[in-house]
């Protein structure tokens, strides 16, 4: 009887296979059982689950891939790794290695790229709150500074002038490039003529040096023509700045922002099948530029802080079934050891999940809810399975982007984090975390040491 199979319950179901895509249907079925070689249940028993995987080698592909397509449509161009995406040190280091910079919204990242070092010269620094103190490092370290909003601009002029240096300096526009709604918290608007008074103040304070234009026009994008529209805006300016102070811009930083392959919460078809590829980014936008007017020695460096696109897909998390029950309505629902405090991106991506093991052709619809004891842990509202026991293994596909940086130690902690290398070895480049990990910067005033129960 050691074979015997699995009961099934008899079951009449409506035959509805969905929307066809490129690859036929139920393409979310096929099981996962290695990832780079390494087989799913043997990272599981090595590293505990739940447990984060990444591929080194598919990191390596995605950057080399964007790269080649814009180089071969833009002679000029210059990749910042967006530190916020994923910041641990070791993917960090996989994008260094590949020739990126770095790209970072806040101190904290910008000491992070420097010890894992990379020229301060080379760290494109972003975000609104920046320091005097912030401000300051960046202008010792010679790096470019991306100017969010005028009080930044006056600080800028004020510590520029205390410290006899000239910071190298770039603004943050906003614009209206036909997508809505427009992001125009960041930076200075083109249409309403803030991006010009930016600039005029800080040509004629005569001690900043303007290298650079910088914007972010919103993220996961389906929409290419819209950084072609971002880009001619961008060049108006650069050949304006050009004409009127006879000055050129050294650079324009069209950021991030190009989506991932993940599934969009409500979208009618799987992201597959609707994210537009890289490509259709990189045309829009090199068009833009080459057509723009710049004369041939004149043409600016193109930087891009890609994040979600070239790492989303790198990314897996590794978890099991803790137990099967009925919801009220007679629907399934399987409980995960993983909740959204460690896949914060559940709350707005259908995550493609995956079994790990072989199962047969039968499938149900059924809730996927995380370990967390709150209602708003769910996984997936709807997703069709076959049967799910305790101590089964599943793959959630493109997680590689924001769910590490955005995790939590929200009543359960946070897993382990394993790279595979190019020749298929797993390293473990983030340990999980413990008790005293979450409790190493607590302190306990001395009246509260004690107490009787």
């Amino acid at each position: 009887m050691k074979n015997k199979k699995r009961y099934e319950r008899p079951i009449i179901k409506q035959l509805n296979t969905g929307l066809m895509n490129k690859f036929g249907t139920r393409t979310e079925y096929m099981p996962v059982t290695h990832i780079d070689g390494v087989p799913v249940k043997k990272l599981i028993e090595d590293y505990g689950s739940p447990v984060f995987v990444l591929s080194e080698r598919k990191i390596r592909e995605n950057f080399k891939s964007a790269k080649r397509i814009f180089e071969t449509r833009y002679p000029k161009v210059q990749f910042a790794w967006s530190y916020k995406t994923n910041y641990l040190n070791a993917v960090c280091n996989v994008y260094h290695q590949e020739g990126s910079w770095a790209e970072v919204v806040s101190i904290f990242e910008y000491k992070k790229a420097i010890q894992n070092g990379v020229s301060p010269n080379k760290i494109l620094f972003n975000g609104p709150d920046k320091t005097n103190e912030d401000l300051i490092l960046a202008i010792k370290n010679d790096s470019p500074i991306h100017i969010d909003h005028l009080d930044e601009l006056y600080r800028l002029i004020e510590l520029a002038d205390e410290m006899h240096k000239k910071p190298r300096v770039a603004i943050r526009v906003n614009m209206d490039t036909g997508v809505y709604p427009m992001w125009d918290r960041f930076g200075f608007n083109y249409e309403n003529g803030q991006a010009w008074d930016a600039i005029n103040k800080i040509m004629a304070s005569n001690k900043l040096n303007l290298i650079g234009l910088h914007c972010h026009i919103g993220t996961y994008m389906l929409a290419p023509y819209a950084y072609g529209v971002a880009a001619n805006k961008m060049a108006d300016l650069a050949l304006g700045i050009k004409k009127r102070f006879n000055k050129s811009i050294t650079y324009i930083d069209m950021g991030g922002g190009f989506a991932s392959k993940n599934t969009l919460k409500g979208a009618a078809q799987i992201g597959a099948d609707i994210v537009p590829e890289i490509s259709q980014f990189a045309e829009a936008i090199s068009t833009s530029l080459l057509n723009a007017g710049f004369e041939t020695d004149d043409l600016p460096y193109l930087y891009l802080e890609t994040g979600r696109a070239l790492i989303d897909d790198a990314g897996f998390l590794l978890g099991s079934v803790i137990s099967n029950k009925r919801l009220s309505d007679g629907r399934r629902a399987v409980i995960m050891d993983f909740g959204v405090n460690i896949l914060f991106t559940s709350f707005w991506y259908n995550h493609k999940i995956s079994p790990a093991q072989k199962f047969s052709h039968y499938t149900e619809d059924c809730v996927l809810y995380g370990p967390l004891c709150m209602n708003i842990d769910v996984v997936r509202e709807n997703i069709s399975l076959p049967p799910l026991q305790s101590g089964d293994r599943v793959v959630v596909h493109h997680v590689g982007a924001y769910n590490i940086t955005q995790s939590m130690q929200f009543i359960a902690l946070r897993p382990a984090v394993v790279m595979i290398d190019m020749e298929g070895t797993p390293h473990i480049i983030k340990s999980s975390e413990t008790v005293d990990d979450v409790e190493k910067n607590e302190r306990m005033p001395k009246h509260l040491e004690s107490f009787k129960l």
